[in-house]
């Protein structure tokens, strides 16, 4: 049986609709790969401390995780305020001042660029986290806290490894 020429045209016009779209699955793999990088990135994690290889932590059973707070790292050379130094270690041990004036200027700036936070007595009060070595003097250690508190920085907390607890029977 023949067809006409209408017939034809009908059956031409089904079958360029009758093909499957190709869905190509690579590109929507790259961007899905690309979207978990950018999310594992940028997933922010205020628990993690400053790394620095300077600073060998103290261990201790301590249960409470860090904030995000001010960090000053005391390593066996330099004083450092979130991640810029401040001064050198050798210097500040050589001076008689109970306090370190270069640490006080430093957080005072830091305490004028933020607003004030107050405590239950209308003082302002800001909290401080201090990551030291292990073998860094009490006595530097001492000065830097002192320096603190002659700021509005007078919450002062100190960084440690955390230990594993032993199982007990």
């Amino acid at each position: 049986m023949k067809k006409s020429s209408r017939a034809k045209r009908m059956e031409r016009r089904h079958k360029k609709n009758q093909a499957v779209a190709a869905l190509n699955l690579t590109s929507l793999m790259d961007i899905f790969t690309i979207l978990v990088f950018f999310l594992l990135v940028n997933s922010s994690n205020s628990q993690q401390l400053p790394d620095n290889k300077d600073i060998e932590l103290p261990e201790s059973t301590a249960q409470e995780l860090p904030s995000e707070v001010l960090t000053i790292q005391l390593s066996g050379r330099d004083i450092i305020v979130q991640d810029v130094k401040i001064a050198s270690v050798t210097e500040v041990m050589a001076t008689e001042e109970p306090t370190i004036p270069a640490l006080v200027e430093e957080l005072e700036f830091r305490a004028s660029r933020s607003l004030p936070v107050l405590n239950e007595d209308g003082e302002p009060e800001r909290e401080v986290m201090v990551l030291a070595d292990r073998e860094v003097p009490y006595s530097l250690i001492r000065r830097v806290m002192l320096s603190c508190t002659q700021t509005e920085y007078s919450k002062i907390s100190f960084a440690v490894l955390r230990k594993a607890e032993e199982e007990q029977p």
